[in-house]
């Protein structure tokens, strides 16, 4: 379980650190744009209300309170479910989840949404959305665990009569 802290913890820090960074003291919030590498990275801001790509985000406030409330849960669940990883790895991309859950639930606690700025575009492709390092995490991590995941619990309750 300690990879799945140290992960976890290493996730919504870097997560949380780069948005102060880049949201607060660029002071992107106001500004809204500022290229960096165009079209590769640009920082765009962005606040999402709602899931990915912004889907239901014309919810009221009960809305946030239950996505708030999701990234709680889902967390909880997956601490739960990786117990029974015997995959150091798989405890590192469980971190990963929930560390970017817990950033981007305590992002909409803080704000009232989720702060995305990150826009990467290439090759005549232009991106019309924006994300965050918790959303790169949270890929990732859910990437290594449908590869790395191995439920040695699910194993044990197979073999019980």
């Amino acid at each position: 379980m300690r990879a799945l802290v140290l992960s976890a913890l290493a996730a919504f820090g870097i997560d949380q650190a780069s948005k102060v960074a880049v949201v607060h003291m660029l002071d992107l919030k106001t500004i809204g744009t500022i290229d960096v590498l165009p079209p590769f990275l640009v920082f765009r801001m962005g606040w999402n209300r709602g899931i990915n790509f912004g889907l239901f985000a014309e919810a009221h406030d009960a809305g946030r309170w239950i996505m708030i409330a999701l990234a709680v849960v889902i967390p909880a669940l997956l601490i739960w479910w990786a117990r029974g990883f015997s995959r150091p790895l798989a405890r590192v991309a469980a971190g990963l989840v929930v560390g970017g859950a817990l950033a981007n639930g305590l992002d909409r606690v803080l704000y009232g949404a989720v702060a995305d700025f990150l826009n990467m575009s290439c090759c005549g492709f232009q991106n019309p959305y924006a994300f965050n390092l918790a959303d790169v995490f949270i890929f990732a991590g859910a990437i290594g665990l449908v590869f790395l995941a191995d439920d040695t619990h699910g194993k044990d309750r197979a073999k019980t009569p």
